[in-house]
């Protein structure tokens, strides 16, 4: 069932719960994702991310239709979001494609830029009734460390500012997490998060979600966190499933690396909804 982003966040804060959103570069990954939904019952986000096409993966416009066609023949409501696009063009490249979805990603810009940016990307939204994720403060990429520099974490006066100028449906808060792998274990700061969940009216989202302890995802799901960006640690999950082995045909190979992605998708996603 193809649900818009504000749709399966308004389940999500009925529940109480945050929903597991997935980035899905090839058709492995989007088997896997909506085989663990099915199984669980729970909602779901599948998300095509723009870098994952500059890094060479599957182009938005080739796995597109896929991830439409398989969220309307699922049998639980499922999302299909445009994951960081930080050009207007590609955003709108992707509302004209389908997705229910998208998020704009002005967070390397100023304050203002990013504003009137979103602004624009709503505006471009609203024609196809699909809903927009921003961000304020930067989770960046790991280097290294578990955190990050919290002269970037996102500022509580400059987020209501943000939401309430771009009529956005989510909010992507940088509080201690970032993309990628961590090398040590990431500290967030949950009173920041606590505050920004108490002074905006939307969903709040936490990007680079995969190596967070199963402690940490339940506390931040307790302050309000609705949308949990995920993909590193299930790649890495697909990738050990196959890693030293030795396969006659590639199929083989995709069936594993499936098969430990659907299990590291379950197993995440039964800690965001609390069961």
């Amino acid at each position: 069932m193809l649900v818009t982003l504000k749709e399966i966040l308004e389940i999500a804060n009925q529940k109480n719960i945050a929903i597991g959103s997935f980035n899905t570069p090839n058709l492995t990954s989007l088997q896997a994702v909506i085989g663990a939904t099915e199984e669980l019952n729970l909602p779901v986000i599948v998300m095509h991310a723009q870098v994952h096409e500059e890094m060479g993966l599957c182009k938005m416009n080739e796995i597109a239709p896929i991830m439409l066609m398989l969220a309307k023949n699922a049998s639980v409501p499922v999302c299909v979001h445009l994951d960081h696009g930080t050009d207007l063009d590609y955003v709108e490249r992707g509302l004209k494609l389908g997705f229910t979805s998208v998020m704009y990603d002005g967070s390397a810009l100023s304050e203002d830029e990013n504003t009137q940016n979103t602004i624009k990307a709503v505006e471009m939204a609203k024609e196809t009734d699909a809903s927009v994720e921003a961000e304020i403060g930067s989770t960046g990429a790991r280097e290294g460390t578990g955190g990050g520099d919290s002269s970037i974490y996102t500022n509580p006066d400059a987020a209501v500012r943000f939401v309430n100028a771009t009529g956005i449906d989510a909010l992507a808060c940088a509080f201690g997490t970032a993309h990628g792998f961590y090398k040590d274990e990431p500290k967030l700061d949950f009173e920041r998060l606590s505050k920004i969940h108490s002074m905006v009216s939307v969903p709040i989202v936490m990007h680079g979600g995969s190596g967070v302890s199963e402690k940490d995802y339940r506390e931040v799901v307790s302050r309000g966190v609705r949308k949990v960006n995920y993909y590193t640690y299930m790649a890495k999950a697909g990738g050990a499933a196959i890693s030293g082995k030795q396969y006659d045909q590639l199929h083989d190979a995709l069936r594993d690396a499936e098969n430990a992605m659907r299990e590291d998708v379950k197993r995440a996603m039964k800690v965001f909804a609390n069961i």
